[in-house]
């Protein structure tokens, strides 16, 4: 079991540690062309190429759907209970909604649970996108959240990838294979470029970054026990829904405190410090799933 879990877990931190290195070397390493392009072609593609290679008859995903809303909104609102000194509510709650299910969860989920598993896991990854664009922009700022998910290209390759899954025929083979090559490139480069920004980084409000992500930790158990509780979910399911409540918040929740100027330095430390902190719950939490599920 403990070999499975370091072939699970070490190459996804092998690969953030390589972007660690590198940004600390390269200090004036520019990322940003790199994640764009990421963002809008490469993310997408796999995303689409996903949904292709393993359709989903929506009507038969449904529970999962409910649940995967589930395990971000409960969150939030449990969040709303606790009181930080100097921290913003909507700062404490976007962080612990909208957790790394990009850069960490895609390619974690995928080595743990199988790539039998991509469609569920892409359906997931695409559900949080989308609320994180529309409600999270709006715990923001109330003018950016309302149309703004329009703007998300993930969410129009979901759709495509759902309509075409069960009707191929219509386009080429080799638009599938384009998009397939163009998907390989996304997840290494999700870890790589998160390396990159944690180096960026600066450590600061660690008693504070550490008490709230031992909250969010505890508000993402006792989500997920809900959930479990109230739907009859099977274990394939359980396992990816247990992960994604217990990843790291997710690097864009710094990015838009950023934009929306919402205590951007706080926010970066507690990002930074549940990064760190997966290092030690992120194997836990697959050794548990694996063993208990």
């Amino acid at each position: 079991m403990l070999l499975t879990l370091l072939n699970i877990v070490v190459p996804v931190f092998a690969v953030v540690a390589a972007g660690w290195v590198f940004g600390r070397r390269q200090r004036q390493a520019d990322m940003g062309f790199v994640n764009q392009a990421n963002v809008a072609l490469f993310c997408p593609a796999l995303v689409f190429s996903a949904l292709i290679q393993n359709p989903l008859a929506l009507a038969d995903s449904g529970l999962l759907l409910l649940a995967g809303v589930l395990c971000i909104l409960l969150p939030g609102l449990l969040l709303c209970l606790f009181r930080f000194h100097g921290l913003e509510r909507r700062t404490l709650v976007l962080a612990g909604m909208f957790r790394n299910t990009g850069n960490i969860g895609i390619p974690l989920m995928m080595l743990a649970y199988g790539a039998d598993q991509l469609g569920a896991i892409i359906l997931l990854f695409v559900l949080s996108n989308l609320i994180h664009f529309s409600l999270g922009l709006f715990i923001l700022s109330r003018e950016a959240g309302r149309w703004r998910w329009l703007q998300n290209p993930n969410v129009w390759a979901a759709l495509a990838g759902l309509l075409l899954a069960e009707h191929r025929a219509l386009l080429p083979e080799f638009v599938y294979t384009s998009a397939d090559l163009l998907g390989q490139i996304a997840v290494p480069l999700m870890l790589f470029a998160l390396g990159v920004r944690l180096a960026e980084g600066e450590m600061g409000n660690l008693g504070l970054a550490l008490r709230v992500n031992l909250a969010y930790l505890l508000a993402g158990a006792l989500s997920f026990a809900l959930v479990a509780w109230w739907l009859p979910l099977g274990n394939d399911w359980l396992r990816l829904l247990a992960l994604s409540v217990m990843l790291p918040p997710a690097v864009l929740n710094y990015l838009l405190c950023e934009q929306y100027g919402c205590q951007p330095d706080k926010m970066a430390s507690i990002v930074l410090l549940g990064n760190a902190l997966s290092v030690l719950t992120i194997p836990l939490v697959v050794y548990l799933t694996l063993v208990l599920l």
